[in-house]
């Protein structure tokens, strides 16, 4: 039954052929039968009646020429004494198509029209309505006259409905679209703070191993072995350097420079208990707990991991509620770092947490997982069975792609 609708939605000029068909046989058919007109009359009434079917097997092809079509038919007919029939059964339907579908101006002459028709129908065939006194032919031509008007009020809702509909779906693709675009500048300006940050974190690696090299170079004939231990320093801080800057090149896909300024030490893996005591003061009530070996960590691994446990607090600090709890987890693995912070507040939606980032300035998730992205981890965000909101991350001590 549905693919037959959907056929049927697909040729809409089909289908209004087939019912003009079925009304032209059905006019063929009433022609023979009616032995009332002359022969001039019933000579006259096929082409009208071909004339009326056509306005219904077009009529949406083009509805406005189908309309001055049934206007030039309904004419003839007054003239030629053609006295109305089946075939004018097209009059409604043209009637509604124009009210649903075509122009304005269409739409106001088929009204014009409408009021117009039965009262013409009984001046043109006055001897129908011998026996009936002027009261009753005025009701006989109100009578007439309402499913004309039916007709158009029911093609004029359906346009104000159809327009209507389209304003919303023309209104939620706006939204649409302004929506991405605020998710885009919410990315850029979070890749951007992200990226100063890297740059600080570079920086300092390079300022160490620039002291290395000095004290290597000023020791190098005194003591060796002093020379020896800081060109190793200097080769790992190299590497680390290196690692952190291809993170910050793919940050910066966008071409922004990192703004120049003096370093700034960033937060580490360390400060994450000091963070946790700041929150407890705020009334916030927190469990921290550290799990395995801890151990020196990737300088962009102990900023991510910073800057999720503080985001996550601030939101659960937002939106958690009065009563809310917390949880952070730090666990060490062989291989990478994993972060989970809990809480048992309201469960505040993935909207809210899009709400803003912990300094403000960004999309909270978003700014999430661009971060762990940037490291190459995994983030899980979401409602936590029972009440309140869960944050896991998985944060590898080397990227996949190295």
């Amino acid at each position: 039954m549905q693919r037959l609708y959907d056929f049927l939605r697909r040729h809409p000029t089909g289908v209004d052929t087939f019912w003009a068909v079925v009304l032209l046989g059905l006019s063929g058919v009433s022609i023979v039968a009616d032995q009332s007109g002359t022969g001039r009359e019933r000579v006259a009434a096929v082409p009208i009646a071909v004339g009326l079917c056509a306005v219904v097997a077009l009529r949406r092809w083009a509805p406005e020429r189908m309309l001055l079509v049934a206007i030039g038919t309904g004419l003839a007919q007054l003239l030629l004494g053609v006295s109305p029939d089946v075939p004018d059964f097209a009059l409604l339907v043209i009637t509604y198509t124009v009210a649903s579908v075509g122009e304005r101006w269409a739409s106001r002459l088929a009204l014009a029209c409408s009021l117009c028709a039965a009262g013409l129908s009984r001046l043109r065939w006055p001897q129908q309505a011998t026996t009936d006194g002027w009261p009753q032919m005025v009701f006989v031509v109100v009578v007439l006259t309402v499913p004309f008007v039916l007709a158009w009020v029911l093609g004029d809702s359906v346009r104000t409905r159809r327009a209507y509909f389209s304003q919303l779906e023309e209104r939620a693709a706006r939204l649409e679209r302004e929506r991405e675009a605020q998710s885009k500048v919410a990315v850029a300006a979070e890749r951007a703070r992200i990226a100063r940050e890297l740059h600080d974190v570079v920086a300092h690696n390079v300022s160490v191993m620039v002291v290395q090299a000095d004290g290597a170079a000023y020791v190098m004939e005194a003591s060796p072995e002093q020379a020896r231990q800081a060109l190793e320093t200097i080769s790992g801080t190299g590497r680390q350097a290196l690692a952190e800057m291809r993170r910050l090149l793919g940050v910066l896909r966008t071409g922004d420079d990192p703004e120049s300024g003096e370093y700034v030490p960033q937060p580490d893996v360390e400060q994450i208990e000091e963070l946790v005591g700041k929150v407890r003061e705020t009334g916030l009530e927190v469990d921290f707990r550290i799990e395995g070996t801890p151990r020196p960590l990737p300088s962009g691994v102990e900023l991510t991991a910073y800057r999720i446990v503080q985001e996550a607090l601030t939101n659960t600090r937002k939106h958690g509620g009065p009563d809310a709890g917390a949880s952070v987890r730090l666990v060490y693995f062989d291989d990478g770092l994993g972060l989970l912070v809990e809480d048992d507040g309201r469960g505040a939606s993935h909207e809210l947490y899009e709400d803003g980032g912990a300094d403000g300035a960004g999309h909270g998730m978003i700014g999430m997982r661009e971060r762990v992205g940037m490291v190459g981890g995994t983030l899980d965000a979401g409602p936590r069975p029972g009440g309140g909101f869960r944050i896991s991350a998985l944060l590898p001590l080397k990227p996949a792609n190295q």
